[in-house]
């Protein structure tokens, strides 16, 4: 008895957790098999100043440090952040699954370069009111890096 009562107490703790308000999930999509270091080449090469002369490896190795929050693969799962795969070019707010806050669901703009490099910088003045917690990146070398590294092995193709 005392098993149910902790369950029950469980779900209704549970149940109020978030606002209620969800986008439905993203359909899947088609998994892109994995690129090819002469596409990386390419796909990096094709990025505008700077991103075009960043490190791959090292963007790798810093988004790391986002994975705690975030996915970036076809169909990968919302976590406490929205899956980051098709990120550039995407309206801020509108990865389906994700409960945004009303901050980054009323930003009004498309995520591009520039927009992530000042997300990155500092998420919280950026754009007052969001929800994520991370600190930001302060060298503009791992934001450069990351960035180039969303643009090509998070890209939808």
């Amino acid at each position: 008895m005392r098993r149910m009562i902790l369950a029950g107490a469980m779900l209704a703790a549970l149940g109020g957790c978030g606002s209620g308000e969800s986008t439905p999930a993203a359909p899947p999509v088609p998994v892109p098999p994995p690129l090819t270091d002469a596409q990386r080449a390419t796909m990096l090469a094709a990025l505008p100043a700077p991103y075009n002369t960043a490190d791959l490896e090292h963007g790798a190795k810093v988004f790391a440090r986002c994975k705690a929050c975030h996915t970036a693969t076809a169909n990968g799962p919302n976590m406490t952040g929205p899956n980051l795969y098709g990120v550039i070019g995407r309206v801020a707010g509108t990865h389906p699954g994700f409960n945004y806050s009303k901050a980054v669901k009323g930003a009004g703009f498309a995520w591009d370069d520039d927009h992530i490099d000042h997300w990155l910088a500092n998420p919280r003045s950026f754009l007052p009111g969001n929800k994520m917690t991370f600190p930001g990146l302060p060298d503009a070398e791992d934001r450069r890096d990351v960035i180039a590294y969303l643009s090509v092995e998070a890209a939808k193709r």
